[in-house]
């Protein structure tokens, strides 16, 4: 990514381009394809925020954890992009920054909200056009060995 990609990443992450809603139709459709038994974890209001001109996503999600035991996210991956980071924005004063993740904890009986302004996948180098109306597959790797499949809608910044 050069740098300009990465202020322009960072400066619409830190304008707050945020909230939408999904339709019940496709958050339905999305936790349901992301939920399993085996990892006791579950996926719901996933989205991805789509940026013009060949920008990189950015991916939003709740993981739930109703194990017995804390598990960490080690990571990404998507047929879709070539590359899925955990990132994650921190402010420091009037400025925020984004830094790289190596892990994030979901607590036993817990959720963790992968949202705008806090931890997001980024994701960059997209295989093939990408744009609002369209979904993405998202591939989550655990702790335990374990992976997790979800599909997330994606919306415009804006929400349209």
């Amino acid at each position: 990514m050069t740098p300009r990609t990465l202020l322009a990443v960072t400066l619409l992450c830190s304008a707050g381009l945020i909230g939408l809603s999904l339709a019940p139709s496709a958050q339905a459709a999305s936790d349901a394809a992301a939920s399993t038994a085996a990892t006791q974890l579950s996926v719901s209001n996933g989205w991805v925020r789509w940026l013009p001109n060949g920008l990189p996503e950015a991916g939003y999600l709740s993981i739930a954890n109703n194990g017995e035991q804390a598990i960490d996210l080690l990571g990404a991956s998507s047929p879709d992009f070539g590359n899925v980071m955990l990132h994650q924005s921190i402010g420091n004063g009037s400025t925020m920054r984004m830094i790289m993740v190596d892990k994030l904890t979901i607590p036993a009986h817990g959720k963790v909200d992968i949202a705008p302004g806090g931890y997001h996948l980024m994701l960059m180098a997209a295989t093939h056009p990408i744009a609002p109306g369209a979904t993405v597959q998202v591939v989550l790797k655990f702790s335990d060995g374990k992976t997790l499949t979800t599909v997330l809608p994606v919306r415009s910044a804006g929400g349209q």
